[in-house]
């Protein structure tokens, strides 16, 4: 008895297929074209090896198809952390896991250009020679805010440490103790402050901080005060800070530089679209700060940087900073700040920026795709719920600020946890969100045209039941 299964196993062990005939299969062809043949070719060796030792425990019959078919769904488990497009359903227009602001054609354009081709990225074509990075970005960004000087970085981090290190290292840094927030996963102001060499020293209380909390800790050891914007959390109530203008005042009188971190870095007034008020890249420039950091990709609506604008004199501080060099942007994030500075100086921002094309839709044109998607569902049996919920602006921007939207739900038995995973697994995967325990799908961060692949994945997840 023992023997006939010992040769059974070999005998189906024999018949398994060789690694090189499995990568034949056309049904192979495309994730080799995507992925490469040595990973392909893992996969199927690492499956091979499995599907050897479940023969070993039952020695039953696998077909040549059901074999590729394992490759294919370990292919798809080794490369789930491709980056790779998605459909934003949750309503966070700059959602931070879902990397934030998306660019306009117009800028991609102008990115790929730069990219595929050599460029001037340090090269003066009037004079022939070589010239410094940036030049352009530097003229749009201070011609758009009026700063005397302007610099990017990598990121709004990587701005805060540059002005840090560069200003402030073994000296002190005067900051309200209701500043020293944790921005995302691990952006803590008291860490960067620490890594800068700079010497923290905290004023006031969370909740109240006075312009004379300030004055009474500056000494002959001060080098900067530093401001720090509550970009996502908001205090209320029993609540008291100094404005920029007042810290600038107070600078200016014991001749100390005043820096602000303004986070999400919006340039334009929120209140005119039915928001509250944030703190401005030119509201901050106005009351004469002389160094203003924020992000470049949260409501600016760009490529993620860190920029920096105010007086020269400080600028050129930076400019000149070892730490600098280690933080410069690259030819293709110059490129995508340039396109996207330009459409504000065109006027063309909720007309060409996705985010704040997002931030600007009607509530009535949601309603109306939402009512397209469910005509076109119908024909194919399946009945959708359509409602009204909040979307939100996210990427630490604007806490607590809700947007009307509509949003859409299939009528299924299926739980929401199940549902959002299948909405994952489409191509491309849509993320959506469960509310009231229903999963749901937000038009308002869905963009016009991927109505169609939502109608897709729809009939494809749905369509099987009826």
């Amino acid at each position: 008895m023992q023997n006939s299964s010992e040769k059974l196993i070999k005998e189906k062990l024999r018949q398994l297929p060789s690694v090189e005939k499995i990568l034949e299969s056309e049904k192979l062809k495309g994730k080799i074209e995507k992925y490469s043949h040595p990973l392909v070719s893992e996969a199927a060796k690492k499956t091979l090896s499995s599907i050897r030792e479940q023969i070993k425990e039952n020695p039953e019959d696998i077909s040549f198809d059901q074999i590729v078919q394992k490759v294919n769904q370990r292919v798809d488990e080794k490369t789930s952390d491709f980056t790779r497009s998605v459909i934003n359903a949750t309503g966070v227009i700059l959602h931070t896991n879902l990397g934030r602001a998306p660019l306009d054609e117009e800028t991609l354009s102008h990115i790929v250009e730069i990219s595929r081709n050599y460029n001037n990225l340090e090269f003066d074509l009037k004079e022939g020679k070589r010239s410094h990075r940036g030049i352009f970005l530097q003229k749009l960004l201070c011609q758009l805010t009026q700063a005397e000087d302007a610099l990017a970085v990598n990121n709004n981090a990587g701005a805060v440490l540059l002005i840090l290190t560069a200003l402030a290292k073994g000296k002190e840094v005067i900051v309200s103790r209701g500043e020293l927030v944790q921005i995302g996963g691990g952006f803590r102001i008291p860490e960067i402050l620490a890594l800068s060499g700079a010497f923290l020293k905290e004023v006031g209380t969370t909740n109240k901080t006075t312009l004379s909390d300030y004055e009474d800790a500056i000494t002959q050891d001060t080098a900067l005060l530093l401001k720090v914007h509550q970009s996502n959390f908001r205090m209320i109530g029993f609540v008291e800070k100094p404005s920029i203008g007042q810290l600038v005042e107070l600078g200016k009188k014991h001749n100390l530089c005043v820096a602000e971190d303004l986070g999400s870095g919006v340039m334009l007034r929120t209140e005119d679209f039915e928001l509250a008020h944030e703190p401005t890249v030119l509201e901050a420039i106005s009351a004469e700060a002389d160094l203003v950091c924020f992000s470049g990709d949260k409501l600016l609506g760009a490529p993620q940087a860190g920029i920096i604008l105010g007086k020269k004199k400080y600028v050129e501080m930076l400019r000149r900073h070892p730490l600098h060099r280690a933080l410069r942007l690259d030819k293709m994030f110059i490129a995508g700040l340039e396109g996207v500075l330009l459409s504000y100086l065109k006027g063309e921002v909720t007309r060409k920026i996705p985010a704040w094309q997002m931030i600007s839709t009607p509530l009535d044109v949601l309603k109306k795709r939402a009512e397209n998607i469910g005509d076109q569902l119908k024909k194919s049996e399946i009945s959708i719920t359509i409602g009204e919920s909040a979307s939100t602006v996210g990427g630490g921007s604007l806490p607590g600020e809700t947007l009307p939207t509509v949003v859409i739900s299939v009528e299924s038995a299926e739980s929401a946890d199940r549902q959002a995973k299948r909405f994952r697994e489409q191509s491309p995967p849509i993320i959506g969100r469960i509310e009231d325990e229903r999963f749901m799908l937000d038009l308002r961060t869905i963009f016009p045209h991927q109505d169609e692949l939502i109608i897709k994945a729809i009939k494809k997840i749905f369509a099987k039941r009826s």
